[in-house]
């Protein structure tokens, strides 16, 4: 059985243009061609654009595709760890924009006070200045974004610095207790939760244990919550989302 350029490209989600630029390099030739001409593309071929495509979302450029696929001395054990070096890389580098888009969340973005270079330096190639529309949305009208217009208006470079450092720290804390099997009641965990209401208070904006068990609820029903706080480690975002809770308990009288 055969199939026709149109379909093939609609099984495998790819383009026209892209599997005739696949026969053009010799890539992906068809094994067939109709009476008119037409490439047609038996089972074979669908099975080494699979590898292809594989290749592809990896990040291989197609001539290393193509010695892996055609060279039988290619050692294709030895292009995946190197892929897997360049993705682990790229990697941490994420893990690292996701702890800023926690803290932007929580109200960074309301007046940071910097240049364009000073965010770059303090930031990286997160923006945090980018939900700046959708915190006013939500918080414009509270208190408690009035008190953080105020407070970080003033802010410098070294001010936001300081609260990145104190963030990381935090969060290196609770992965620690997590790894090393504390429960999220545990002493270590709400300690670990309280400065990190103390630290929103200190930063920010009054904090109390109410407000804070709300902001550990959102970690949880927020998608863009867990999944930018479980970069750090899976589960970390319902970790502290529990520890939080547990030391609002262990405070209310």
């Amino acid at each position: 059985m055969s199939y026709s350029v149109g379909q093939v490209a609609g099984f495998a989600g790819v383009t026209v243009r892209t599997l005739h630029h696949y026969d053009d390099i010799g890539l992906l030739a068809p094994g067939e061609r109709s009476h008119a001409g037409h490439r047609r593309y038996s089972d074979a071929d669908l099975d080494r654009l699979q590898q292809i495509l594989f290749y592809r979302e990896l990040g291989f450029p197609l001539d290393e595709v193509a010695a892996l696929l055609d060279d039988p001395a290619a050692d294709p054990r030895a292009h995946l760890r190197r892929q897997h070096e360049l993705l682990s890389a790229r990697i941490e580098k994420l893990q690292k924009m996701a702890a800023a888009v926690e803290q932007a969340m929580e109200a960074r973005s309301m007046g940071i006070n910097l240049t364009p270079e000073e965010k770059f330096e303090v930031f990286g190639d997160f923006d945090p200045d980018q939900y700046e529309e959708e915190v006013k949305e939500r918080w414009g009208d509270t208190d408690a974004y009035r008190q953080s217009k105020e407070k970080t208006a003033t802010y410098t470079k070294e001010d936001w610095q300081r609260i990145q450092d104190e963030a990381d720290e935090l969060t290196r804390r609770f992965v620690a207790l997590m790894e090393a099997g504390e429960p999220a009641d545990s002493e270590g965990a709400m300690d670990a939760a309280e400065d990190h209401r103390q630290g929103i208070a200190r930063n920010h904006y009054d904090c109390g244990y109410e407000m804070h068990t709300c902001l550990g609820e959102m970690y949880v029903s927020d998608e863009r919550f867990t999944r930018n706080i479980d970069a750090a480690k899976p589960g970390l975002a319902a970790y502290m989302r529990d520890a939080i809770l547990a030391n609002a308990v262990r405070h209310t009288p």
